[in-house]
């Protein structure tokens, strides 16, 4: 079972990191902030369409300040979806903006509604984490999912990930005669292995989704991700395995049910293939994106000294004991991939 045995540091982004996002188009100089949608005069809690509590607070603004914060999060939609055309504001407005109370970064989540054909979108607005922002960008390149956010000063614009939240799938829909418990199980196994290479934390049912796909034969499942807080800083190797948290025991025991052992160890080299690939074709951004790693702090030594000695001892590589931060750690992850995708060590860049 893995366990987080203490609240996670929150790193501002350092200058490393700046300097890649501004590179790559990440950083945009947008109208409003998180610490501006602080201003809320008042709260409702937000129950769902069956009556329960939610944990989220619909927050409202003084009359003086509602209308300038609709019109700066509308343009912030147009920023994140439409590359900054204002024009697809004018039939856009402003349902809700909710405020989530549990947890520890407090997100803000804004409804947008389109008035001609009631279609509506969400986007969130949190504390740029350096994590969460490093969390972010490997998502974007080495999953098979694309990613979409943008930066200014210290406040993140995300976009929202469609899916059904991982604990609310594994509760209502795992015994639905329609399931594919074969695809669903090779689909978490898959997961488990895009984690843990990448080094990504903490994805127990509440910090992924499952993005049902119907087929004209068969139901495709993607489970992604949605939290990106705990990229490369814990020191167990558990925690980057989702097969560890407790939470995901219904798609472990249908993994166990379904899959043999030889099974799982080819979907372990599929994926593993897929993503030696990514890193192939997006060799500049990973190089970049590991320069800044490397020359940023977002991990305790405590953690670093940790996770490098028991990857050490999976990989029985000694070259993990020589990294001194979670940058060089995952670059020697990744260039074991590399390495076991079939590259010779002379020719891994990494």
């Amino acid at each position: 079972m893995a366990l987080i045995s203490k609240k996670k540091i929150t790193y501002p982004i350092g200058k490393p990191l700046r300097n890649y996002l501004i590179k790559y188009g990440r950083q945009v100089n947008f109208p409003i902030h998180y610490s501006d949608l602080l201003r809320y005069t008042g709260s409702i809690p937000l129950y769902d369409y069956k009556g329960n509590d939610t944990l989220w607070e619909t927050v409202f603004f003084a009359e003086s300040d509602r209308e300038e914060i609709h019109h700066n999060v509308k343009k912030i939609y147009a920023l994140l979806k439409a590359e900054g055309d204002m024009s697809v504001m004018s039939h856009l407005y402003v349902d809700r903006i909710d405020l989530c109370i549990y947890g520890n970064t407090q997100p803000f989540r804004v409804r947008i509604v389109n008035r001609i054909n009631d279609n509506f979108d969400y986007y969130y607005v949190k504390h740029a984490d350096a994590s969460r922002v490093y969390g972010l960008e490997l998502e974007h390149l080495l999953s098979p999912n694309r990613i979409n956010y943008l930066v200014h000063e210290n406040t993140l614009i995300e976009e929202h990930i469609a899916g059904i939240p991982g604990e609310q799938f594994m509760r209502q829909h795992i015994h639905d005669p329609n399931l594919n418990p074969i695809r669903l199980a090779k689909e978490f196994v898959k997961f488990n292995e895009r984690c843990f290479v990448r080094l990504l934390g903490d994805m127990h049912s509440s910090n992924f989704v499952v993005d049902v796909t119907p087929d004209f034969e068969e139901t495709h499942y993607r489970i992604r991700a949605i939290d990106f807080d705990q990229q490369s800083y814990e020191g167990k190797k558990s925690i980057y395995l989702p097969q560890y948290f407790k939470q995901n025991n219904a798609l472990i025991q249908l993994g166990m049910k379904y899959m043999t052992p030889e099974s799982m160890v080819q979907y372990q080299r599929e994926e593993r293939a897929l993503i030696a690939n990514r890193v192939k074709s997006s060799k500049i951004e990973i190089e970049d994106i590991l320069a800044a790693m490397e020359a940023d702090t977002i991990s305790t030594q405590t953690n670093i000294y940790s996770l490098r000695d028991e990857l050490a001892k999976h990989y029985k590589e000694p070259r993990f004991l020589k990294c001194q931060n979670m940058g060089q750690i995952l670059r020697e992850s990744l260039r074991q991939l590399l390495i076991k995708s079939g590259q010779q060590a002379s020719d891994v860049s990494l």
